[in-house]
């Protein structure tokens, strides 16, 4: 598990990502970019460590990959939702595109669905989106 460092302060500092991403290229990427924008990231190799982190951390928002070793994404999604319910904002962020991907990642409780490579402005769309759902929550 690596930890993103805050390069600089920033207003979405104190929100809280985690990143469940097997490609380690892919998870250091956007945990890079991420982090340059003022988010506060950690990082997941695999499912189960995103779950286990995520119940230890509660991040606001987690990046799920759906290709997950040990946990898939789906099962992922299911346990922090269950677990975490409204609290987290739940961003698949996968290669998958077929409809019934999609169908299967919000049954099992995501918030978005974005597919790869994500242009920063999508990001940033979703993350505000992330972010003014907890201003209603609270």
């Amino acid at each position: 598990m690596m930890t993103c460092e805050q390069p600089v302060p920033s207003a979405s500092r104190s929100v809280r990502v985690l990143i469940a991403e097997d490609n380690p290229d892919g998870r250091a990427t956007l945990c890079a970019l991420l982090s340059l924008l003022g988010y506060e990231v950690e990082t997941a190799e695999d499912g189960l460590a995103a779950v286990n982190k995520a119940l230890l951390s509660r991040p606001q928002v987690v990046f799920i990959d759906i290709g997950l070793p040990r946990l898939n994404g789906y099962q992922v999604a299911e346990r922090l939702r269950a677990a975490l319910g409204r609290e987290v904002f739940l961003i698949a962020y996968t290669a998958y595109n077929q409809p019934e991907d999609r169908q299967r990642a919000f049954a099992a409780g995501v918030d978005a669905y974005l597919v790869k490579p994500v242009a920063v402005t999508e990001l940033d769309y979703w993350l505000t989106q992330a972010r003014r759902r907890r201003q209603m929550d609270t």
